[in-house]
């Protein structure tokens, strides 16, 4: 078995890794294998990224046959007994249980529930559409984030590669295979900014300036939208534009613009307990017996629960799941949900953030 360090000088992340684990705990994994399957394949390379002493380095553990893959699936393991936080690439579904499974088979302690892990694949891939990705590959993401590498490889491709080193011993291959594995750990590194886009959704925004706008539409229709200035917890690498659910967002590093229609219509208000209210046809609105009972019987009915509503017009803002109370609706079955934009809420500049995060989440990740 061969160990090879690579020492990245003076290389600098571009996203704040220690809010999430202190950099010397925090361990980068990535494996090459001869298969997908573990069963019937090898694991023929591991790589590690770390932090230590000021720098970054990237450890390579290699297997020069088969019969070294125990003696370098043992080498990491007790390497990585030192760390506390994993950080991987859908390492969830291939590294881990791969890892996982060649321990087992060899009889080797291995229990990765002991640490806390992050997988960058799971945590972008809800937010694919809202980047305009083909897919969450890690070359696909170091394409959008304009990161270069110098392998060409696919995994795939060099299972062949492994094969011809084995019989061979080339020293050109060797260096093919930690080449590709080398820049995968770089690119995963690199790639962490990607991050910043789901910390847009699952952190918190702060809303630093909210206005109305009114326009005409293309129609010649007065409309109104509610322009909110946002300001986002990490930097977005790449400006992003996303359009959804009626709703319109544009971001670039710590600035975010979100413009959200404002409906002035009449709205319905359903109360829940409608055994307790009178429907009133002729002023097609729902009273509470107290009240409705001096209401002569003709001009009264007793309510159910498409009816028992009252009706206002209004200035309301959408919401797609109850964020404000009372919410409105424009019929009983509708799922589109309002809540009138009130004097009280338009001083609410918390509100009016967690607003803003609430229409995002529902922008991504759309029905």
């Amino acid at each position: 078995m061969k160990t090879e360090e690579i020492i990245l000088g003076n290389f600098q992340l571009k996203y704040p890794l220690e809010r999430l684990a202190p950099l010397d705990r925090t361990l980068f994994l990535d494996i090459e294998t001869t298969g997908l399957l573990s069963s019937g394949s090898m694991i023929y390379l591991i790589g590690c990224a770390f932090y230590s002493e000021g720098n970054w380095i990237i450890r390579q553990w290699f297997a020069q046959s088969p019969e070294e893959e125990a003696e370098l699936i043992k080498s990491f393991l007790s390497f990585a007994e030192d760390y506390t936080y994993l950080i991987h690439y859908n390492g969830n579904s291939f590294d881990l249980p791969f890892i996982k499974h060649k321990a087992d088979q060899y009889g080797l302690s291995c229990d990765f529930s002991k640490i806390e892990g992050l997988d960058i694949y799971r945590r972008i891939a809800p937010y694919k559409n809202f980047l305009k990705l083909s897919d969450c590959k890690l070359k696909t993401v170091e394409r959008f984030l304009g990161i270069k590498r110098e392998d060409n490889y696919s995994g795939g491709e060099l299972i062949q590669v492994y094969k011809d080193f084995i019989i061979s011993h080339d020293y050109s291959l060797y260096h093919t295979l930690l080449l590709h594995n080398s820049d995968d750990m770089k690119g995963m590194l690199e790639t962490l900014p990607i991050l910043s886009y789901y910390d847009l959704f699952n952190s918190s925004l702060k809303a630093r300036k909210v206005q109305a706008n009114y326009y005409n539409d293309i129609h010649g229709v007065p409309r109104k939208e509610l322009i909110l200035q946002l300001v986002t917890a990490s930097p977005l690498p790449v400006p992003v534009t996303f359009m959804g659910k009626g709703c319109h967002f544009k971001g670039e590093k710590y600035e975010g613009t979100l413009i959200v229609p404002i409906y002035e219509e009449e709205l319905k208000y359903f109360y829940a307990n409608f055994k307790d209210y009178y429907y009133l046809p002729t002023e097609d609105i729902a009273l509470h017996k107290s009240i409705a009972s001096f209401v002569d019987k003709e001009y009264r009915q007793q309510a159910v629960a498409s009816n028992c509503y009252t009706r206002k017009f209004s200035c309301y803002l959408p919401q797609w799941k109850i964020l404000v109370e009372p919410f409105f609706k424009r019929e009983y079955k509708s799922r589109d949900l309002f809540f009138e934009l009130t004097d009280d809420i338009k001083k609410n500049r918390q509100l009016f953030s967690d607003y803003a995060s609430h229409v995002l989440c529902a922008m991504a990740i759309q029905d």
